[in-house]
């Protein structure tokens, strides 16, 4: 199993650990990773690996087998030998805009309340597919109700329930296309504002900013059609 480094605290840029294992294609697993693995519609961290007589480009973090987290060179890299301790280096501009993208996308499920479809995170760009058969009329004013969202500062924190809570309370999951992780016993929550200030609360295993004023300006991008009751709406960061 390797700790999740990034979720115990995802502003952390840097970070020591031990190669457990590489794998035949030379992947390595760390006991501890900064790297969130590709999943949940964001992408893997990138970053280098620094160790005694060597170093190796992370060109992105994939999930392994059981709880496992394997780091993939970049193309030509030679991995740390088994057992050496090593210094994780996020690429950090690239992760952080990860951060701000992924809770923009959360407050573009709350201004556009309908079912997700799919979605995927980019360091400048994002998109949610909606169960919409009608495009919005006016895409100023959600554009609008989104950088008020983020200009009200409002805390982004992490709340957990067992997973039977969860099947309880089947509403709390947006996503139709991507399952909340579960098998362990517990669901993570991502909650946006707090108490009477609440605007949002969903299973999501990912990395976020502190508060929505972190996120920045945002602009709406296009909005497709993608099938009979599909629209995919695209959002950027604007600076």
């Amino acid at each position: 199993m390797t700790r999740m480094l990034f979720r115990e605290d995802p502003y952390a840029r840097s970070a020591p650990a031990r190669v457990i294992r590489v794998t035949p294609e030379g992947g390595v697993v760390l006991d501890a990773s900064l790297f969130y693995p590709t999943g949940g519609g964001q992408p893997g961290d990138s970053g280098r690996l620094e160790w005694e007589g060597g170093s190796m480009a992370v060109a992105t973090a994939a999930k392994g087998e059981g709880e496992e987290i394997v780091l993939l060179p970049e193309e030509g890299d030679a991995p740390p030998p088994e057992g050496s301790e090593v210094i994780q280096a996020l690429d950090w501009e690239r992760r952080f805009a990860h951060m701000r993208m992924h809770t923009a996308l959360h407050l573009l499920s709350v201004v556009l309340p309908l079912p997700v479809t799919g979605g995927a995170i980019g360091a400048g760009k994002g998109r949610l597919d909606f169960d919409m058969p009608e495009a919005p009329e006016d895409k100023s004013t959600l554009e609008d109700a989104l950088n008020a969202l983020v200009a009200r500062d409002l805390p982004v924190t992490e709340d957990w329930i067992t997973e039977a809570e969860l099947a309880a309370n089947p509403a709390l999951v947006k996503t139709m296309s991507v399952a909340p992780p579960t098998g362990a016993g517990r669901v993570r929550l991502i909650r946006i504002g707090q108490g009477d200030e609440q605007v949002d609360l969903q299973p999501c295993g990912g990395t976020h900013v502190r508060s929505t004023a972190e996120i920045g300006p945002l602009r709406l991008g296009k909005i497709e059609k993608k099938g009979r009751q599909n629209r995919r709406v695209t959002l950027h960061l604007a600076a």
